[in-house]
């Protein structure tokens, strides 16, 4: 999760605006958590259920969201990410990072 977390991490300033926090839970692999409910968002060590969307995903899956080499409305359709919490939140993320 360590390559992942240093690509979330270049990507933080891009969710500024988002209002939300938002948790990628891949299951035995682990989370992240991302709080971007003040002016700077940030990786957070909050309980991935407190977050306002939480977006299910296998890591090999994360890694090709984040890479952009997986379409998000596509893993959803698919089975490959599910969201619980917000739709919102995860749309506009999903236009954030496109």
């Amino acid at each position: 999760m360590d390559d992942i977390l240093e690509t979330v991490k270049e990507k933080l300033p891009q969710l500024r605006g988002l209002n939300a926090v938002v948790a990628f839970d891949c299951g035995d692999d682990g989370h992240i958590v991302i709080d971007a409910t003040g002016d700077e968002p940030e990786i957070s060590d909050d309980d991935p259920s407190d977050a306002d969307c939480i977006l299910k995903i296998k890591k090999a899956n994360l890694e090709k969201l984040i890479a952009g080499k997986l379409d998000p409305m596509l893993a959803f359709t698919m089975g490959k990410l599910k969201i619980k919490g917000s739709m919102g939140v995860a749309a506009k993320l999903s236009s954030i990072l496109d």
